[in-house]
């Protein structure tokens, strides 16, 4: 069965931190859309931060979906109309931000333009063996000014695509089972990188969004090749006719992937298109 859709994670896998898309990465994938082949982008990112890839790619052009908030909602970059959307109830949104402050992370909630926090000066986290300020990563990621609220389940009067939680990589692991046992029947609850911990409506994952969007396509999973590197792609990777670990990707993701490329930095999704897309060689 031939490739139909290229369905790729970003941070990780298509994007590589500091450079964007590798120069070879992007030549393949805009001959595959000469080929007919549709992009879809599928990351635990906000919609608005994943524009900017999207464009670069023409995929506004050639019929290209962002899959955003880890599959809770699901946009067709032509028209950027909504396609998909499966949000956390108000009360869910409320019960976890409330919960949340048992604990030593920062919750962080998004409405229109703005990142919401409690406080944005206690910002800093351990990553890599670096401190970084993770609300400045987050807000320039998402295109998102900051505000502060000092109580964020008081202030949540709307539902909630995903609430984030950031934390030192050691504290989460310790902690995660706490952050999430109240919620583990009724929500998604997952890691998304070492300082990330989030939550979504119950069910949702990239998988279950690219099913429902794919099914209207006429498009079969076998038609499908996707690529990942975190827990989060877990069942993308599942999902398609054939599911690409990174080289970069965790251990988990390598061990139920049909086949590990190299890692994003050496061109890992060019490589492993050009393998199996005769026509783009």
């Amino acid at each position: 069965m031939s490739i139909k859709i290229i369905v790729m994670d970003i941070d990780g896998t298509l994007n590589v931190m500091g450079k964007g898309i590798l120069p070879k990465t992007k030549e393949v994938l805009m001959k595959a859309q000469k080929q007919g082949i549709k992009l879809i982008l599928a990351s635990g990112r906000p919609t608005a931060g994943m524009i900017e890839f999207g464009k670069e790619l023409e995929m506004d052009k050639n019929g290209g979906l962002l899959i955003s908030y880890n599959g809770s909602k699901v946009i067709d970059m032509e028209t950027m109309n909504e396609i998909y959307n499966m949000p956390m109830s108000i009360e869910d949104g409320k019960a976890v931000l409330e919960h949340m402050k048992k604990f030593k992370v920062y919750p962080m909630i998004e409405k229109e333009d703005y990142i919401y926090v409690n406080d944005v000066f206690n910002c800093m986290l351990e990553f890599n063996g670096k401190e970084i300020n993770i609300l400045k990563h987050e807000s320039r990621n998402g295109k998102y000014k900051i505000c502060e609220k000092d109580d964020l389940a008081d202030f949540v009067d709307y539902s909630l695509n995903k609430i984030l939680v950031a934390g030192n990589s050691d504290y989460l692991q310790a902690n995660y089972k706490a952050m999430m046992k109240p919620f583990e029947n009724h929500l998604s609850c997952m890691f998304t990188a070492s300082v990330y911990f989030e939550f979504t409506a119950k069910d949702i994952d990239k998988a279950t969004a690219l099913e429902a969007v794919l099914k209207s396509m006429e498009i079969d999973a076998g038609e499908v090749i996707s690529f990942g590197d975190g827990h989060n792609d877990i069942s993308l990777i599942k999902y398609a006719g054939i599911g690409v670990a990174m080289g970069n990707a965790v251990e988990e993701l390598k061990d139920i992937a049909d086949e590990v490329t190299l890692s994003n930095e050496e061109n890992g999704i060019a490589e492993c298109l050009l393998k199996h897309i005769d026509e783009l060689l």
